[in-house]
């Protein structure tokens, strides 16, 4: 996975009597990439030895209820950050999944007679149970002479790239790589070898804006807030939203946003992985008051029913809802509430993956389907680009030039195909390395 798209995320890796897949992620956008979750993965998933996550995204665990499902019933390597956060995010993933299954029936509108989820609330609890964590930098041996180690990606909390050594051999999988300038993580650690490297390409192809993210943010605000509007912003669950809410609670504390203006959270996972944030203060850039000025900022909306209510404001009000690309959840029905009116801000925060419904939207699309309905978007729809937890093209440059001697083998991945490609032109060019640009199921001989 993760080939050609920026979901999907897998990599198996076969050698020595072992098979490890570094990432277990579902796809995600355009139908035919989805499908995919649907097929049979090309090795029997009792046959893999050891799983290693790089972080909790759903791009790179979502897949792991079905896969233990499955058969698959050895240990799944990730940081004590990722544990937690797997704990809220794959319980979610397999809840709304059988949210819409049972809404699709309800209403009729799936091809599929019944529609079924893809795995279940209580699939997802289960796989919980193989998750082992493993502290940065601390070697772990996963047996054929194989080992790997974690080190900090800085991209979400716990997120990390894998360096896995053989006897003969390492290869880097950067996952999906952060700034080192990001308001919330700290910078991705420097890497000064490894044999071959497997890089994300995400924004391969272009760079943030510099503009500053408050400024930006307030300014929408007050534009939407004049128009009697309000700012639905569609959030990641586990790093936008908290970026957003730090920024709210600087931006009311300054006098910039009104105080009083409600703000609210509405998505239940997204509210515990903020307060998760409390629980790992080493990792991140916000101090123990910093942190829970931003967990107060905002009202937790807990309840169905409260969140229904929300579609009824009719005064400015800020209402941040998963998921970030707008492919599910509540955020849904906040769309169908506030798109077709003009006074009201849709808000994105960070990449859309070709297929969704965010990038419709970015794209102009006048109107988005949701539960089998055509709806229209009359309102705003604006992006906060410079809140990506993705390094840039420029960023990743300079991240690469901590490698004191170029990998043997650089294979770009996690990117859609122009941005991958940008990227390989980019290393080639102005450094010289070695690149490829994989294809969906490609297999390459590594000397490990």
């Amino acid at each position: 996975g993760a080939t050609g798209t920026v979901t999907g995320s897998k990599y198996l890796l076969s050698g020595y009597g072992r098979r490890v897949l570094i990432d277990c992620g579902l796809f995600q956008g355009y139908k035919q990439l989805r499908l995919r979750n649907w097929s049979r993965l090309p090795v029997d998933p009792s046959q893999i030895h050891a799983i290693v996550l790089t972080h909790a995204h759903l791009d790179h665990s979502g897949y792991l209820p079905l896969l233990a499902r499955e058969g698959y019933h050895g240990p799944v390597y990730c940081t004590p950050a990722t544990r937690d956060l797997c704990g809220i995010l794959l319980p979610d993933s397999g809840y709304l999944q059988e949210e819409d299954a049972r809404y699709a029936n309800k209403r009729g509108f799936s091809k599929h007679k019944p529609a079924l989820p893809l795995y279940t609330e209580a699939d997802a609890r289960r796989s919980l149970k193989l998750l082992r964590t493993v502290s940065y930098g601390r070697p772990t041996d996963l047996g054929g002479g194989l080992e790997f180690e974690f080190l900090p990606a800085g991209h979400i909390l716990g997120s990390a790239m894998v360096l896995l050594r053989g006897p003969h051999g390492s290869i880097l999988f950067s996952g999906d790589l952060g700034r080192p300038h990001d308001l919330l993580m700290r910078a991705p650690a420097r890497v000064r070898q490894a044999d071959h490297l497997v890089v994300e390409s995400t924004y391969g192809d272009r760079t943030h804006s510099t503009e500053d993210a408050g400024e930006a943010l307030a300014t929408i605000v007050d534009r939407t807030a004049g128009r009697g509007g309000v700012v639905l912003v569609p959030a990641f669950a586990v790093g936008r939203t908290q970026i957003l809410l730090h920024l709210i609670h600087r931006l009311k504390s300054s006098g910039r946003i009104p105080q009083d203006m409600p703000v609210f959270l509405n998505s239940p996972m997204a509210v515990d992985a903020t307060l998760i944030f409390r629980a790992h203060l080493g990792e991140h850039r916000l101090d123990p008051q910093e942190c829970e000025a931003t967990c107060r900022v905002a009202r937790f909306v807990n309840t169905v029913e409260e969140s229904i209510a929300l579609n009824a404001l009719r005064e400015p009000a800020i209402i941040i809802a998963a998921s970030g690309m707008a492919t599910g959840g509540r955020v849904l029905h906040h769309l169908k509430a506030f798109a077709p009116h003009a006074r009201n801000t849709i808000l994105f925060s960070g990449y859309q993956a070709g297929g969704t419904r965010g990038a419709s939207m970015l794209a102009g699309a006048r109107s988005i389907r949701i539960h089998g309905q055509e709806i229209p978007v009359n309102a705003e729809v604006d992006m906060l680009d410079m809140l990506s937890a993705h390094a840039d093209a420029d960023e990743i440059l300079d991240w690469l030039g901590g490698f004191e001697q170029p990998p043997r083998t650089t294979f770009i991945t996690h990117g859609e195909p122009a941005a991958a490609d940008a990227l390989r032109l980019r290393i080639e060019h102005g450094r010289g390395w070695s690149c490829q640009v994989p294809d969906y199921l490609e297999e390459v001989p590594l000397q490990l």
